[in-house]
């Protein structure tokens, strides 16, 4: 009977540890991933890509999911699923022309490009 109560003792304690360490876990992950996305904050403020209330508020954002329970985000069934891929073979007047008759389409399409914008810079 005591061996019993020891042992169902040392599997409670095993338990406590393990729960322990779990949260210590998650804590310095936590901690990692708010360093990290303070620093991606800090660069793009530096870059000019977005001002400090908007950083502030983009690391408070990625801890708040972060913290979140993973069952209470919502699934959708297509994220279960594989995608489908769809196919499409090119027509067949597209695949005659050569690539030398592509290349002076596009130049083409370059100089009445430019003529345009010659044209708005003169207006």
């Amino acid at each position: 009977m005591a061996d019993l109560g020891n042992l169902v003792q040392k599997a409670f304690y095993l338990g406590v540890g393990l729960a322990a360490y779990g949260v210590e876990k998650a804590e310095v992950g936590l901690q990692e991933l708010k360093e990290k996305a303070q620093k991606l904050a800090d660069e793009m403020v530096a870059r000019g890509e977005m001002n400090a209330e908007e950083a502030r508020k983009y690391v408070d954002d990625l801890i708040q999911q972060a913290q979140q329970n993973p069952k209470e985000t919502p699934k959708s069934s297509e994220d279960k699923e594989p995608r489908l891929i769809e196919i499409i073979s090119e027509d067949e007047e597209e695949s005659k022309s050569s690539p030398t008759q592509d290349v002076d389409q596009l130049r083409q399409e370059v100089e009445s490009l430019q003529e345009e914008l010659r044209r708005l810079k003169r207006e």
